[in-house]
């Protein structure tokens, strides 16, 4: 996507063969920031304190990650001990699991001493495939959008409600739940996007907002609380969100907050989907609700907000009590029932085992 006349991706090699450049996402929208990162510890940081977000990117970045520690040291002992640092960052994101075992199994069987060239040449394909993953996911997302709109009056845009950011900014490029909003707007198809704020850390607000702004798509922020209003009130026609892991038989664990979204859109009869590539399915995972780490981040993300000040300065303020402590999961999970359809690069899938099966058959087959 472009930011003024400018492609960016989200994360890129820097010709030093040693470091990466990043988004830091950390001060968008008031600010565009590039950091180069160049250590293990740095990437390691980056991930943790979501200077990069999003499943897809996070597994990325990782990625990287390891073809940094691969100048340094080569070795198993050090190729394990990346695998550690890393994976400990971010508990409930698959992507980064996946990653990083994508990394060690491809750099394994090579001597030490050609690991490093073929590291970065590893992080920069699964950064490419990512793209031509969400592009696909962006293609067949559009064709739920064009039905949608075939119903429309002329003119009258498909209201699209989503949740967090799923956007190019958590992702390489397109993003997933964004996805077919872009190659809809491309399309010329009138679209409108609610921005869910998405508290704790209004990753909508602050994120997708800017996302849509810079794209041209007509969107309004709204609370958090207010979607079901909306969808009581007929303005809502599709939901649309990401996710950070989805189980094998369809539940989804995604920024916390999505669960009331998709049990406000089944009572309403909104249709509910869910945009992501196949490395977000865990596949030895069948119980959201019992299975999947939920990671619960500072309290301080609930206690205070962080914004641009009259005078121009980006600030953090507080807004609750001092002696008033806060919970802070990160992450729900909604059960598989609640969700139309899943859209990955294949096609869209129920959200159940036999509907994910049918698009990934190979996955029964290593299964077996």
């Amino acid at each position: 996507m472009k930011v003024g006349d400018r492609h960016y991706r989200t994360i890129w090699p820097n010709a030093d063969g040693r470091s990466v450049d990043i988004i830091d996402q950390r001060w968008l929208p008031h600010a565009f920031r590039i950091e180069t990162v160049g250590t293990v510890d740095g990437i390691a940081t980056a991930i943790r304190d979501m200077w990069v977000r999003g499943a897809p990117l996070i597994g990325v970045t990782a990625a990287y990650g390891v073809a940094i520690q691969m100048n340094d040291d080569s070795t198993d002992a050090a190729l394990d001990r990346v695998w550690r640092q890393l994976h400990e960052t971010r508990p409930t994101a698959i992507n980064l699991r996946w990653a990083l075992d994508e990394m060690r199994r491809s750099l394994s069987p090579l001597r030490p001493s050609d690991r490093a060239a073929a590291a970065w040449r590893r992080a920069a394909e699964i950064a490419d495939e990512d793209i031509e993953l969400n592009r696909s996911i962006g293609r067949h997302g559009l064709e739920v959008v064009k039905r949608i709109a075939a119903k429309k009056k002329p003119g009258e845009p498909v209201n699209i409600l989503t949740h967090c950011n799923a956007g190019w900014l958590a992702t390489v490029d397109y993003g997933t739940a964004t996805a077919p909003v872009y190659l809809a707007t491309e399309a010329g198809i009138p679209v409108h996007v609610y921005v869910d704020e998405t508290r704790p850390r209004n990753q909508g607000a602050q994120l997708t907002a800017w996302e849509m702004a810079g794209h041209g798509v007509p969107h309004t922020l709204i609370v958090d609380n207010a979607g079901g209003h909306l969808m009581q009130h007929g303005l809502v026609d599709m939901v649309i969100v990401g996710t950070d892991r989805t189980t094998a038989n369809g539940d989804v664990c995604n920024k916390i907050g999505t669960y009331l979204k998709a049990l406000a859109a089944h009572d309403n009869g909104v249709p509910f989907y869910v945009g992501l590539p196949s490395p977000t399915i865990d596949w030895t995972v069948h119980d959201g609700l019992k299975e999947i780490p939920i990671e619960e981040r500072s309290a301080d993300e609930v206690s205070y907000v962080q914004g641009k000040t009259a005078s121009g300065e980006i600030a953090q303020v507080r807004i609750s009590p001092e002696n008033t402590p806060a919970a802070n999961p990160a992450f729900d999970v909604t059960p598989a029932r609640l969700i139309t359809g899943l859209i990955t690069e294949r096609g869209i899938a129920k959200a159940s085992p036999d509907g994910l099966k049918a698009l990934f058959p190979e996955r029964v087959r290593s299964a077996a």
